[in-house]
């Protein structure tokens, strides 16, 4: 809620929303005495709030009533209340695309209710802030990533307790494509299977958002690192991003490949954000005791495995959320932290290959579905 207090020598405090001048007419004011034990009461104190009857706030945002392709991305008005306690209001700035938008558009995951607004990043300024809540205030920069859905908007409500601080070096557009690819990045790297020098990876879709930042970041940790690519273009960025070794797959038997290159070891993990069309291969160029990621599925789900495949090579498989590795407030802020650190510090270069107006939302996922961007894509709010 919007305010403006004014505290009289006895601790008379008016509190306005929404109107103009600061000042009400008296038949609004509503008085409410504090207890003897509060601290903030004396001899006497009162507090003293009014309203408007002003209509509520509308903003634009993108509203999905059923699934489909990029057309059922639809941009309308919608209507933006105040935050509760614990909330806080924003406006975007800058807004992430990811593929995760696109499984929810399709239904591969199932959002909670029709019609939803989707995107799972953003940063933005903060606007409003609920009753009580502490930490944060009106002009903070923050970004968020992950729950709750609906970044695909002007303003949007969220839990204070779901964002974190901006650094001030850091541009918008830069922090909105890279919050939730960069965290997840991390919890790959840093949580779900440590890399470390010596380690050999394969990265499946080495010159996307996320792709990208896992080449930089596997190299710098000391790996070496073998990306796969679909054209030219994508293997001459995956080799500015630290790859060693870059497979284009649409030319070549990335599995035989990784074969040669390795020779015949295999290698440490494999993070797999395509699915179907690479599970198979990917478990074959596991070394013994390897670790298969598989965090995506852009050409589809993968087949059922039965579990006796795994045990020829004694092998691992796991299917990672990043919203179980930053459950915490603690887990959020440490991951967050390192990713902005590694920003600063120059480990990570991040392109922000493509923006789109917020309201061409649907020309944004049609381009990614196509597989005719690399790096991050960003939305930008219309005004």
């Amino acid at each position: 809620m919007n305010s403006v207090s004014i505290a009289f020598a006895f601790k008379l405090s008016v509190t306005a929303h929404h109107f103009p001048t600061g000042w009400a007419p008296l038949h609004s004011l509503k008085f409410q005495f504090l207890p003897k034990s509060s601290p903030s009461r004396s001899l006497f104190s009162t507090r003293a709030s009014f309203s408007s009857s002003s209509a509520p706030a509308m903003v634009k945002a993108i509203r999905v009533y059923e699934l489909g392709g990029p057309e059922v991305l639809k941009w309308e008005e919608v209507e933006v209340g105040e935050p509760k306690e614990g909330e806080i209001r924003v406006k975007n700035k800058a807004i992430g695309v990811n593929f995760i938008d696109v499984y929810f558009r399709k239904g591969v995951y199932k959002a909670a209710a029709f019609p939803f607004t989707p995107g799972m990043e953003a940063v933005g300024v903060v606007t409003a802030v609920g009753p009580g809540l502490t930490g944060r205030q009106v002009g903070d920069v923050v970004g968020y990533a992950g729950m709750p859905m609906g970044s695909y908007s002007q303003e949007q409500i969220l839990p204070a307790s779901a964002v974190v601080p901006v650094p001030p070096s850091i541009d918008y557009s830069v922090a909105a494509s890279v919050l939730l690819k960069g965290m997840t990045v991390h919890m790959l790297l840093r949580r779900v299977f440590k890399v470390e020098a010596g380690h050999t990876i394969l990265v499946h879709a080495a010159a996307g958002g996320v792709g990208s930042l896992l080449c930089q970041w596997g190299k710098a940790l000391g790996a070496t690192v073998i990306g796969t690519v679909s054209t030219e273009q994508k293997a001459a960025q995956a080799i500015e991003d630290g790859c060693d070794h870059v497979i284009i797959s649409t030319k070549e038997d990335f599995a035989a490949k990784v074969n040669e290159i390795t020779e015949g070891k295999g290698v440490d993990v494999v993070y797999d954000s395509i699915g179907k069309d690479t599970f198979k291969g990917s478990l074959s160029t596991l070394k013994s005791r390897g670790f298969m990621v598989s965090f995506g599925q852009s050409s589809g789900a993968p087949d059922p495995l039965p579990l006796s495949e795994l045990a020829s090579k004694s092998l691992f498989l796991t299917r990672p959320s990043l919203m179980q590795y930053t459950a915490t407030r603690d887990e959020l802020l440490q991951a967050a932290g390192e990713l902005f650190t590694n920003i600063a510090s120059g480990i990570l270069r991040v392109r922000v290959n493509h923006t789109y107006p917020l309201s061409e939302a649907a020309r944004a996922h049609a381009d990614l579905e196509a597989r005719k961007t690399s790096g991050s894509i960003v939305l930008i709010p219309d005004n």
